[in-house]
């Protein structure tokens, strides 16, 4: 496979830092929904790192040393409305605080409904997350994971596209002639971060609903992405932090999802913060926050086994 040489190239990616073993192409030869446009990939590097316009989706590997290894796995999808991927206060900060726990991460730069180089815009994303989900599992052995212990993770918008690849998956197609669509693109748990949950009009977040699927989406498309309507019995357990007073995502994105796992015997954990906000990541020097991450990781670690 293309990808295994990326592990031996490590030094010829521009995009290269402390941590960072690889960066990986989701997709050998043609990328599914994708269409030629003249886009180019664009990087906004004020104090965040927003990448715009994505093309060639990927995923960015963080693998901690084997000593430390817990086996578990964590996608991180960042988070920007749809129209942008926060990739590294969303993303790869939040890889390196997953390392230090003995946590495998993998950082997704997956492409926007907004680009002009999809076919059907609000597919691009979902077939973006399953592939991270698929290619992990595929790699498992090699990257010293458990294949059963792969996690997605996401914040606002990314929150959005972690619990959609949460209730939206499939066992793999076991005829397919790419072994990775083979593999089960469910993930083992869910960590959910301020995320947009419903596209209802009382609680969605307008702009990551506009961007996704349109400004006058049809009642069909809006109940497809609002991902309380679509928990099971079999959806993975979930971890979610949401503050009271988020003015951009309101709290009630993750209550609805808490109450939808809780109907269908799913285990969940919701921690709800009186204030901070929005956009608080790993909320550091916010001290009534940052207890979320060491509240996660007790979390992690008291998974059920598979």
């Amino acid at each position: 496979m293309k990808q295994i040489l990326y592990i031996f190239l490590v030094a010829l990616i521009p995009d290269f830092c402390a941590g960072q073993n690889a960066v990986l192409p989701l997709w050998e030869g043609a990328i599914p929904n994708q269409q030629p446009s003249n886009e180019v990939e664009v990087r906004d590097s004020t104090d965040i790192v927003f990448i715009s316009n994505v093309i060639k989706p990927d995923i960015a590997l963080f693998l901690p040393s084997k000593k430390l290894a817990t086996g578990q796995a964590v996608i991180i999808c960042p988070g920007g409305g749809y129209r942008v991927v926060a990739h590294d206060w969303e993303g790869t900060d939040v890889a390196k605080w997953l390392n230090g726990k003995g946590i495998a991460a993998l950082v997704l730069k997956y492409r926007l409904p907004v680009s002009k180089n999809n076919i059907v815009p609000h597919r691009s994303p979902l077939l973006d997350a399953q592939r991270a989900i698929r290619l992990t599992r595929f790699h498992a052995n090699e990257w010293n994971i458990d294949a059963d212990k792969i996690g997605i993770m996401g914040f606002s918008a990314g929150g959005h596209l972690a619990s959609t690849a949460g209730t939206h998956f499939d066992c793999g197609d076991s005829t397919a002639a790419d072994p990775v669509e083979k593999m089960s693109c469910r993930p083992d748990f869910m960590i959910l971060i301020y995320p947009v949950i419903t596209l209802t009009q009382t609680s969605s977040r307008m702009r990551s609903k506009t961007s996704l699927i349109g400004d006058h989406p049809d009642d069909t498309l809006v109940a497809a992405f609002s991902n309380e309507l679509h928990v099971t019995n079999d959806a993975p357990p979930a971890f979610l932090v949401h503050c009271g007073d988020d003015e951009v995502v309101p709290v009630e994105n993750s209550l609805l999802f808490y109450r939808a796992l809780l109907s269908q015997g799913i285990p969940a954990e919701l921690h709800l913060y009186p204030t901070g906000g929005h956009g608080f990541s790993l909320a550091v020097n916010h001290p009534n926050l940052e207890n979320w991450t060491e509240c996660c990781i007790d979390w992690l670690r008291n998974l059920p086994q598979p």
